[in-house]
C-alpha cells in the first residue's frame, strides 16, 4: 500500500473507542485516513452520499443496523466498496452471517496486527479492482489489435463458413488477383481450387465439416481471378468469427527448394522466423499443451513509446531499429528458445520445457536490453526500453486465439501501467475460484428469467438543444438473496452462458410496454435500450421485435437500440443487417462508447447510427482538459454533418454542461445530473 493514499473509511460501529482505536493504529504505521461513523439507517445514508468511501468496517453488534440491511444499502449505491468485519470474537454463526453479506474479509479487535494486514490487503484488492475498471478501454482496444494484426500479415489468410468466404486478409486477396474482399465474398473455397484438384479438396471440407482434424498442409493447385493456375498448399485451423465456428485457411504458393523454404520461413528485417512460422510452432506448442505438456509459455516484446519514436526517427529508419533489437534480443535467448515476428514491432518468444522460473529469468533478461546502450538507426541513435507481456501455456488455455490474446492484454496492461516492464499471465492461478463465483451467479440469473426478477431503472437524457419530450436510458438489475444486484454482477455470465438474447427480449418487452403507456398518457418520450452481440446472432430476434413494434404502433424513433462502438466493429456484418432491418420498423440505433478507435466515423459507413454516444474517456476531468474538449467538438462538428445527434455520457461535474453546450453537444447524461430511478410496476401497467 502506498503510504500517500488516503483511505476513505466508514465505521459502522456504536463505540467512538473502538473506531478511534483503529484509526490510530493506521495512522501509528503512516497511512492516512479520512474517516466517518454510522450507527442507524439514516447516519448511513448520509455517509455513503458525502463520504464516498473505500472501506467499510462493520461491527456485526452494532445495535440499529443488522449485516443484511448494510449490504443492501451499499449494494444499492452502486458503488465498490470493501466490506470489512471487525469482531470481539470468532463466532461461526457470526462469521457465517458477514460472509453471506458478501463482507470480504474478518478480522479480531483485539489483534491490531492482523487488522491492519486485512485492511491493507482490502484495501490494495480495492485499488487492483479500481484499476481493471480503468483498463476496461484497452480491452476494446485489444479487440482491435487482434484483427489488425490480421490485415498486417504477409500470409494469404481466409476465414471460410460453410464454404464461404467471411473474411480474407490483404495478402490473400493480392494472391489471387483481387482488389477488394466484395470481389470474393460471393465466391466459395472450391472457387480458389484448379479443377483437377476440385473433386479432393471437396471431400476433405466434407471431412472437416464433420469435425476431422486437418491435416498438417495440403499441395494443389490454385486459381486466381483471371484463371491462371499455380502450384500452392494450403494449411487449414478451426477458428471462430464473429462467434460463428469457421475454418482457417493459408494459402502459400508452393516453395521450388529448401533453401527457398528456409528463407520464407525468416523475416527479412530481423532474421527471426516470420509471422507466418511463428504461428505454425505456437500452433504445435498449443496441440501439445492439450495433450497434458506442461512447462511452455509466449512472450510478446515491444519497445515503450513506439509512436513517439517513430515520428522522431521517421518511418524509414524503423526496420534497422526493429532489426538492432531483435540482433540484442537473440544474444539472450538459449537454443530451445523461439523467437519470431509477429507484428510490424512486436517480436515474439515461444518457450518450451520451461519452468516458471525459466520464464520469469528470460524476462528479467529481455528487460536488460536498454542497458546494452544505444541502437544506430539511420543517422539516429536510440535508447530503448522494452516491454513484457506473456502468458503460461496449459491444458486450460490451449488455444492459439486465447493464448495470443492473454499475451497480447498482458503486454498492454505492462504498457499502460508505464512500460519497462513484464506482467504474465497464469490460466490456472483462480479458476476454481472463478468458476464456483460463476456457477453461483448462473443459478441466479436463471432464475431471475423464469420469475420476472429483473428491474428496469432508467436515467434521463437532458437535450442542450431543446429537443421535444423526455429522453431516458433503460438500465437493468436484478433482485438477488440480498438485494437489487448491478449488472456488472451479472451480465458477464449471463453472457458467457449464452443467456445475453432472453434478458434482452425481456427488457425489449418491457419496453416496447411502456412506450405504450407514454402515449395513452400522451407522453412524447424515447427510450434507449442496450443490446448484446448475442442477440445479434439471433435470427429470430428481428422478426419478433418487428411484430411487437407493429403491434404496439410506438411512435418512430421513440425507440432507440444502442451497442458499443467496438462490440460493432467485431460484429459489423451482423450489426449492419440488424441496423438495416431496424430503421425499417421505425426505431433508431446509437453507438455507445464512440469516438475511442482510430476513426471512429469510418464505421458510420457501415453502420447507420442516428446516435453517438460519446466515450466516456473524454469526459475526465473536461474542465482541465483542453485536448478532451477539442476532441468533443470535432467529433460533433463530424456528427452534425453526417446528420447524427451527440450525446455526453459520464458528465462528472455542473461545469461540464456549458463546455459540451459550446462543443456543440446536443445531449448529456450522468449521475451528477440525475441518479438512475427505478421504474416502479404502475408505470408498466
Amino acid at each position: 500500500m502506498k503510504q500517500n493514499n488516503v483511505i476513505r473509511i466508514l465505521f459502522i460501529e456504536d463505540s467512538v473507542e473502538n473506531a478511534e482505536h483503529t484509526i490510530s493504529l493506521l495512522r501509528n504505521h503512516g497511512i492516512a485516513v479520512r474517516p466517518s461513523r454510522a450507527t442507524n439507517e439514516a447516519e448511513l445514508e448520509h455517509a455513503l452520499q458525502e463520504l464516498v468511501p473505500d472501506l467499510v468496517l462493520v461491527n456485526p453488534g452494532v445495535r440499529d443496523l443488522d449485516i443484511a440491511e448494510i449490504a443492501r444499502h451499499l449494494e444499492a449505491t452502486g458503488k465498490d466498496f470493501a466490506l470489512t468485519g471487525i469482531v470481539d470474537e470468532i463466532d461461526n454463526d457470526v462469521v457465517s452471517s458477514l460472509f453471506a453479506a458478501k463482507v470480504r474479509s474478518v478480522a479480531l479487535r483485539s489483534e491490531p496486527e492482523q487488522t491492519l494486514m486485512v485492511i491493507q490487503r482490502e484495501f490494495a484488492a480495492l485499488s487492483t479492482r479500481r484499476s481493471v475498471r480503468q483498463l476496461e478501454a484497452s480491452l476494446r482496444e485489444s479487440e482491435r489489435r487482434c484483427d489488425a494484426l490480421l490485415d498486417s500479415s504477409r500470409d494469404a489468410i481466409a476465414y471460410v463458413h460453410e464454404g464461404m468466404h467471411v473474411r480474407a486478409n490483404r495478402a490473400y486477396l493480392e494472391l489471387f488477383g483481387y482488389d477488394s474482399f466484395d470481389e470474393v465474398e460471393g465466391l466459395t473455397l472450391l472457387d480458389m481450387v484448379a479443377s483437377e484438384n476440385a473433386d479432393d479438396f471437396k471431400a476433405l471440407l466434407k471431412r472437416l465439416s464433420r469435425g476431422e482434424k486437418p491435416p498438417k498442409r495440403v499441395e494443389l493447385k490454385a486459381v486466381n481471378g483471371k484463371g491462371e493456375t499455380f502450384d500452392a498448399s494450403a494449411e487449414f485451423a478451426q477458428a471462430t468469427f464473429e462467434g460463428e465456428p469457421c475454418l482457417q485457411i493459408i494459402f502459400r504458393r508452393k516453395a521450388v527448394s529448401p533453401e527457398l523454404i528456409e528463407q520464407l520461413q525468416r523475416d527479412s528485417v530481423t532474421g527471426m522466423y516470420n509471422r507466418s512460422r511463428m504461428l505454425e510452432m505456437i500452433e504445435d506448442a498449443v496441440g501439445d499443451a492439450a495433450k497434458g505438456t506442461g512447462n511452455q509459455a509466449l512472450l510478446l516484446i515491444e519497445p515503450d513509446n513506439w509512436k513517439s519514436i517513430v515520428e522522431g526517427i521517421g518511418l524509414a529508419n524503423t526496420d534497422a531499429l526493429i532489426a538492432g533489437l531483435a540482433e540484442r534480443i537473440e544474444k539472450r535467448l538459449a537454443d530451445n528458445q523461439i523467437a519470431g515476428r509477429l507484428g510490424d514491432h512486436t517480436l515474439g518468444i515461444l518457450l518450451r520445457e520451461h519452468s516458471d522460473s525459466d520464464v520469469q529469468a528470460l524476462v528479467d533478461a529481455l528487460l536488460s536490453v536498454g542497458d546494452d546502450g544505444i541502437i544506430e538507426a539511420g543517422q539516429n541513435s536510440i535508447t530503448l526500453n522494452l516491454s513484457v507481456g506473456g502468458a503460461l501455456l496449459g491444458e486450460k488455455n490451449a488455444n492459439t486465439r486465447e493464448l495470443l490474446e492473454q499475451a497480447s492484454n498482458a503486454l498492454h496492461s505492462a504498457q499502460t501501467q508505464g512500460g519497462h516492464r513484464s506482467e504474465i499471465h497464469d490460466p490456472a492461478a483462480s479458476e476454481k475460484e472463478e468458476a464456483a463465483r460463476e456457477q453461483h451467479w448462473l443459478e441466479l440469473v436463471r432464475e431471475a428469467l423464469e420469475t420476472d426478477g429483473f428491474i428496469l431503472y432508467q436515467q434521463q437524457i437532458i437535450s442542450l438543444q431543446d429537443a421535444e419530450g423526455e429522453f431516458s436510458e433503460i438500465l437493468l438489475r436484478m433482485n438477488g438473496p440480498n438485494g437489487e444486484v448491478l449488472p456488472r454482477y451479472f451480465l458477464p455470465v449471463a453472457e458467457h452462458a449464452g443467456l445475453m438474447p432472453k434478458i434482452d427480449r425481456w427488457v425489449l418487452g418491457q419496453v416496447i410496454d411502456m412506450l405504450v403507456e407514454c402515449a395513452r398518457e400522451k407522453r412524447i418520450a424515447t427510450y434507449f435500450v442496450k443490446l448484446s452481440p448475442q442477440s445479434l446472432q439471433d435470427p429470430s430476434l428481428m422478426p419478433w421485435l418487428s411484430k411487437r413494434i407493429a403491434d404496439a404502433n410506438i411512435r418512430p424513433g421513440s425507440l432507440v437500440i444502442e451497442m458499443p462502438e467496438s462490440k460493432v466493429l467485431t460484429t459489423l456484418k451482423p450489426a449492419q443487417d440488424f441496423v438495416n432491418a431496424l430503421k425499417e420498423t421505425g426505431a433508431q440505433f446509437a453507438m455507445e462508447q464512440f469516438g475511442s478507435g482510430l476513426n471512429s466515423f469510418q464505421v458510420l459507413q457501415h453502420v447507420d447510427a442516428d446516435y453517438l454516444k460519446i466515450d466516456r474517456s473524454f469526459m475526465s476531468k473536461l474542465t482541465q482538459n483542453p485536448e478532451n474538449r477539442d476532441k468533443i467538438a470535432e467529433i460533433c462538428i463530424k456528427a452534425q454533418k453526417a446528420g447524427k445527434l451527440t450525446v455526453a455520457e459520464w458528465v462528472e461535474d455542473a461545469a461540464s454542461t456549458p463546455l459540451l453546450f459550446a462543443c456543440g453537444v446536443d445531449f448529456v447524461q450522468g449521475n451528477f445530473l440525475q441518479e438512475p430511478e427505478k421504474i416502479i410496476a404502475y408505470d408498466m401497467a
